[in-house]
């Protein structure tokens, strides 16, 4: 169960600007609280304030690795103990392989970035296959895949949403009768979780299917 931590932090924050959806927070812990206290590498896409940065390394506690990724170079002076900025763009696969050559465990991406769809999609085709297998990758600000400036549109081919869509067939491929190829995202996906602005893929190997029947006398 939530202990409300980040909300808190959220409201208590007097530092560094740190600027969220209120809704956020509850799912930020349905997803992360299991990671706390395990010392967790956690990408954030986009640092701006840095306010973020700080709020996940009191979250996560000692041990935890923050990584920020940001175009702004200025984004470098929030760096801090177990706080690491890389500068460059989130669709870049040179700097994408920078940090997982530097961090090849990473627990968690937080796609905070642009909020453009080619770099949404591009960040997610980049890093997904990389994150651990019992990771979890989430995409926020979604609502701008309905904006016709960020590339999106209501049922637009090539939004965000459309992709993500796209994968809760892709997840369940086995069923499809073949119509469907079975993938590494079908194999390696837990679930998918659409909420108000925000998209979550849960990572975890999927096993054998087992259907068995019980029935009583």
């Amino acid at each position: 169960m939530s202990d409300g931590f980040l909300h808190r932090y959220f409201l208590n924050n007097s530092y560094k600007r740190l600027h969220k959806w209120v809704h956020y927070f509850d799912i930020y812990e349905r997803h992360l609280a299991r990671f706390r206290g395990t010392s967790p590498v956690m990408i954030e896409i986009g640092v701006m304030g840095g306010g973020s940065l700080d709020m996940w390394k009191e979250y996560f506690g000692p041990g935890s690795r923050i990584i920020g990724v940001d175009i702004n170079p200025e984004c470098k002076a929030n760096e801090a103990e177990g706080v690491e900025v890389f500068v460059g763009s989130q669709d870049d696969p040179s700097v994408i392989d920078k940090i997982f050559s530097k961090y090849p465990r990473v627990d968690i991406v937080l796609d905070d970035g642009s909020h453009f769809m080619q770099h949404m999609i591009a960040s997610f085709e980049l890093m997904y296959n990389r994150v651990h297998p019992n990771g979890v990758y989430i995409v926020e600000d979604t609502h701008t895949c309905y904006w016709q400036e960020y590339g999106g549109g209501l049922k637009s081919e090539g939004s965000f949403m459309e992709f993500a869509k796209q994968k809760l067939d892709e997840i369940n491929a086995v069923h499809t009768r073949n119509a469907l190829p079975v993938s590494e995202f079908t194999r390696s996906t837990d679930c998918v979780a659409f909420y108000d602005s925000i998209v979550a893929f849960e990572r975890r190997r999927q096993g054998v299917r087992q259907a068995p029947i019980t029935q009583g006398m």
